[in-house]
């Protein structure tokens, strides 16, 4: 090894950082959760600009948060995106907290507890959600993004609790859970809740492909008053590639610039 290369090795390594995080001591949950954050530059170039809120379950480091933090990054800087504040919450117990009450027998399998998406929710809701607006310059719009088991939490919020977001975005939502009990309900849900909201869902090859159409069925008839809803059928993506491919999609459609007026 020459002289140069030994005196750059030498060289202390620093910290990459980018973003912020925090934790959050949740009375709703019983216990700590991580908060990742990532900060797009019309953030934090400006002392003053407010910006809407993405929330993304799955948001841990070794989760989701960096790459879709990286598209956030990535189509903003290209203006195909409007900025936004990107907000992930950490897992502890996925299968726990993304999941609604089952009696299937099967679903309760996959953990040692399932069933908790009600108090997921009002964490986030009750406690996360206050956090993020004292702590950031952010507007009222807020959107939530997942997939899985997050789109099943995504879907079951928007059916649920359809005013805790603007916009809701799913791929390959878990609604075969509960033996489609969420599906089969969307139309008496949508009856209740009547959502205006921005909707966008995304299917791969193995997907639930079949529910996704049918809540997209009860929703063309009613769409005037249902908000915006987009579907995008990916076919050519598995269930392990969809979610960067469609967040690129989605974030395109849903949080596109919008065109400024000609004078």
């Amino acid at each position: 090894m020459g002289q140069a290369q030994t005196a750059a090795l030498s060289v202390a390594a620093t910290p990459l950082n980018i973003g912020q995080t925090f934790t959050i001591e949740s009375k709703a949950l019983g216990e700590t959760r991580r908060i990742n954050v990532y900060l797009p530059p019309a953030y934090t170039d400006s002392a003053t600009v407010r910006l809407p809120v993405l929330y993304m379950p799955d948001g841990g480091i070794g989760e989701d948060f960096l790459h879709v933090a990286g598209l956030v990054q990535v189509l903003t800087g290209n203006g195909t995106m409007r900025p936004f504040i990107l907000v992930g919450i950490e897992n502890t117990q996925r299968r726990r907290d993304l999941t609604g009450p089952t009696t299937n027998a099967e679903d309760k399998k996959i953990a040692p507890k399932v069933g908790g998406s009600v108090a997921y929710r009002q964490f986030i809701r009750e406690e996360l959600m206050p956090q993020v607006k004292q702590r950031y310059r952010t507007t009222a719009e807020t959107a939530i993004v997942g997939e899985s088991l997050a789109g099943l939490f995504v879907v079951e919020t928007l059916l649920l609790e359809p005013k805790l977001f603007n916009t809701y975005l799913a791929f390959d939502p878990s609604l075969w859970w509960n033996n489609g009990q969420l599906a089969a309900q969307a139309g008496t849900l949508l009856q209740k809740s009547r959502p205006m909201a921005t909707v966008y869902l995304a299917t791969s090859i193995h997907g639930d492909t079949a529910a996704t159409r049918r809540l997209m069925a009860l929703v063309r008839p009613q769409a005037a008053r249902l908000g915006n809803w987009y579907y995008a059928p990916m076919p050519e993506e598995t269930h392990a590639t969809i979610y960067h491919p469609a967040a690129l999609r989605a974030f395109r459609v849903v949080f596109k610039p919008q065109a400024k007026a000609a004078r």
